[in-house]
């Protein structure tokens, strides 16, 4: 297994906006199921790549609250993807000890999945060898009206009403904020994607397509965030 360079910086969190998967398909003359089939290959092995370099959590962007206005055939083999992923390859994420959290409107995902993810979170809850943040049926902006939602049903004063409640109100408010957001494909945007946590990361946009992010991207991402001076606001 490789190690992280002891004197290399190395964020802890990664967040990655997993893009271009249709345009790769298309580019190819290939179905647009393909280019999500490869970009879930993809998934299943780019997180255990950070982790071996010494990242603590990976945060993919897999299915947006958005994504729902795509062709009904389409969204159903995602929803359909998702499922067989929760329940074919659960052991295989088991066998690496990372842990799985799902964030997201799961109560609104169709059949079993909404099971299917409680249940991932529950067998890898003690996993250590990483955490992976899936952010399914997940938006930025749901988010923090879920939040608000939450506050108001708990009866928080506007007195009480500081950035510390918000973020306990957040999806995952025990995960640090992402050191660095990486999008694929060359768009330029977040595009909803933690928009609360992303007030200081450093983002990188990338030119190829998920299905092309290869093992040196990886050490390409942690080279270019050594480069960045974080300041936060300071000098």
């Amino acid at each position: 297994m490789e190690e992280k360079n002891e004197s290399q910086i190395i964020p802890k969190h990664v967040a990655l906006i997993m893009d271009g998967n249709r345009r790769w398909a298309r580019e190819r003359n290939l179905p647009t199921i393909e280019g999500h089939a490869r970009g879930y290959a993809k998934l299943k092995t780019v997180p255990s790549w950070f982790f071996h370099k010494g990242v603590n959590i990976v945060s993919v962007y897999a299915f947006s609250t958005e994504n729902w206005n795509r062709n009904r055939d389409e969204v159903n083999y995602l929803m359909k993807l998702l499922g067989n992923a929760l329940r074919d390859d659960l052991s295989e994420i088991c066998k690496k000890e990372a842990r799985l959290i799902v964030s997201g409107r799961l109560h609104e995902l169709p059949g079993d999945l909404p099971e299917l993810c409680a249940d991932a979170m529950e067998k890898t809850r003690n996993n250590t060898k990483g955490i992976l943040n899936v952010c399914l049926n997940y938006g930025g902006r749901a988010e923090i009206a879920d939040a608000f939602k939450g506050m108001l049903a708990n009866k928080i004063e506007a007195d009480q009403a500081h950035e510390g409640i918000i973020r306990k109100y957040l999806y995952q408010s025990d995960i640090p904020d992402p050191d660095m957001i990486v999008r694929t494909s060359g768009e330029k945007r977040l595009s909803g994607f933690l928009l609360w946590q992303s007030a200081y990361s450093e983002l990188l946009f990338m030119e190829k397509y998920w299905p092309d992010f290869e093992k040196n991207d990886v050490d390409f991402v942690l080279v270019e965030y050594e480069r960045r001076k974080r300041r936060f606001g300071g000098d």
